[in-house]
């Protein structure tokens, strides 16, 4: 307890938790409809995007979180908009990520900050997040979460069903376009905490991992996004014990949730 008291005195460290709780929440909800909906790859080529944007507005002066959020949005619609179908959706993708990615390649080569803030971008940087970026952050997820909710029906059913779903009526292009919005939402802010490269940690694996425990979508939906804040803050806490990056014990813990649920899931089938 003293050691708890301890860390929290810091308000850097008040400032992390509070972070990584609202990245951490938005990113399990968001995340579970993307591991649904066999999107994965989706996630990982929009953090790719975002770092094209945040090192093009760190160029000329601008926040990185601001280029971030227009190439994400940008790239999330673009690739919604291109294809639905899973080859289609695919080959979207891959177009939208290599035009970005020569971007990234354009603003890195005129990019003369120091190494360090390029190093942020890529690995996040949880511990030097400000009171600011506290309340765009929140700000981000409470219009993230309020666009899924408005969505979450008409997206499940075209997630499970799709041929249904169109014989119904729902727009699924329409859809395809507003969830991954989302997304770069929630991409842009998972990124501040683990960075562009390690996404898939918080959007990704405690889905996942949700999924392989739970059947049922009002268990395993909370349940990730539970498991994304235990594995945020559980981060930090080890992070802070033993002087090694938060984004290492983040995607250590995630990957040993995952392991040990597909495990479980192993044992359970051949039992």
């Amino acid at each position: 307890m003293p050691r708890v008291r301890e860390m929290l005195a810091y308000s850097f460290m008040q400032n992390a938790f509070a972070a990584s709780g609202i990245v951490a929440v938005l990113a399990g909800l968001v995340g579970f409809f993307l591991v649904l909906r066999a999107q994965s790859f989706a996630g990982h080529a929009l953090s790719h995007i975002g770092f094209a944007g945040a090192t093009g507005a760190a160029l000329i002066g601008a926040p990185p979180l601001a280029g971030m959020l227009a190439f994400t949005l940008g790239g999330g619609v673009l690739m919604g908009a291109l294809g639905e179908q899973v080859a289609q959706r695919d080959v979207a993708i891959g177009v939208v990520l290599s035009l970005a990615l020569g971007l990234g390649v354009l603003f890195l080569h005129f990019f003369t900050s120091s190494a360090a803030q390029a190093t942020s971008l890529l690995f996040g940087n949880v511990l030097g997040v400000d009171a600011g970026t506290i309340r765009a952050l929140l700000a981000l997820a409470v219009v993230g979460l309020a666009a899924l909710a408005a969505i979450a029906r008409p997206l499940l059913f075209a997630s499970l069903h799709p041929e249904l779903a169109e014989a119904k009526g729902v727009q699924l292009r329409l859809i395809a376009m507003l969830f991954l919005a989302i997304v770069a939402l929630a991409v842009a802010e998972a990124s501040q905490i683990v960075g562009v490269l390690l996404v898939f940690t918080l959007m990704v694996g405690p889905p996942a991992t949700a999924q392989m425990l739970s059947t049922r979508f009002w268990t395993a939906l909370p349940l990730a996004a539970l498991l994304a804040l235990a594995e945020a803050w559980a981060g930090l806490v080890l992070a802070y014990a033993t002087d090694w990056p938060t984004s290492f014990w983040i995607t250590a813990l995630s990957g040993a949730a995952y392991g040990l649920a597909a495990l479980g899931q192993r044992r359970a089938a051949a039992g």
